[in-house]
């Protein structure tokens, strides 16, 4: 299984991964279909399937271009939204291409409908991968923007929080150097934090992903997956594992507005994109 990362837009990733016996190929969260088509030819493969997070439209907007130009492609998801759907996804379902497995997994809480994907080849060497999109990135989570906090808990430490520690994470963004300025200052004193911060700091100078990292790095300097430790229960003032989580969430969208603060007209504008206005699917 070998996986190509494909930065798109202004921070986005998409990503095409290869069963390299079959040279079958499957991408997820396309966003520019050219691109992809174009590293598609490049590396010989044949491309039938797309793996769909969710249905924002910087993961999904391009479904339906590269249904057109690859006729009969197929496109899978949790969520009826997601344009140019052709195939619901359920929780725990597994799909097989050629010597890849995947597991779908749904994991609400950015979104109702998110779909996560962990992929891993029998008897191989090689780690298992998951792509979570925007239910878990890199020190960090997707906004909470629809459901619980509790449900967003059980995806990120039930759900996802279990899978095997070699598991290579790839998420939906590169968030990565922001998540773990915010990491720092929920646990000032947590090395690991510190350590990859140091990391991240250089990859963005030398521009360069910092995807993947894998679960068991996540699970040491991710304040998202460590809300039962007391520094991390101590920062939000809360002890049930919900209510941490969620003053977490809040005081992220504090922290990134005093980073950066948003501008009004592209607040409306990503939420038009996204769907978060009432007339727009």
């Amino acid at each position: 299984m070998k996986v190509k990362v494909i930065p798109v837009l202004e921070d986005n990733y998409m990503y095409l991964v290869i069963e390299e016996d079959t040279r079958e190929a499957v991408a997820v969260d396309v966003a520019v279909p050219k691109r992809l088509l174009e590293i598609a030819g490049r590396e010989g493969v044949s491309l039938t399937t797309v793996l769909t997070t969710h249905h924002h439209w910087d993961h999904a907007r391009g479904n339906v271009e590269l249904a057109r130009l690859q006729p009969g492609m197929v496109v899978m998801g949790g969520d009826k939204r997601i344009c140019g759907l052709t195939r619901m996804l359920v929780h725990e379902e597994e799909l097989r291409f050629g010597a890849i497995h995947v597991r779908c997994l749904l994991t609400p809480g950015h979104t109702s409908g998110h779909m996560s994907y962990f992929l891993w080849e029998d008897e191989s060497l090689d780690p298992p991968a998951l792509f979570s999109g925007d239910a878990l990135s890199v020190a960090g989570c997707g906004w909470h923007l629809e459901g619980t906090a509790q449900q967003m808990y059980q995806s990120l430490t039930e759900t996802l929080g279990t899978l095997p520690p070699q598991t290579k994470v790839f998420c939906g963004h590169e968030h990565t150097l922001r998540n773990l300025e915010f990491a720092h200052t929920v646990e000032p004193h947590n090395d690991h934090v510190r350590a990859k911060l140091s990391w991240a700091q250089k990859r963005d100078e030398d521009d360069v992903p910092t995807v993947p990292s894998t679960l068991g790095e996540e699970l040491l300097y991710n304040p998202f997956l460590r809300v039962a430790e007391e520094a991390v229960r101590k920062f939000t003032g809360k002890v049930a594992p919900a209510e941490v989580l969620e003053v977490l969430c809040r005081e992220r969208a504090c922290f990134q507005q005093a980073v950066e603060p948003p501008q009004p007209q592209a607040q409306a504008l990503l939420a038009l994109q996204w769907g978060l206005l009432g007339h727009q699917k």
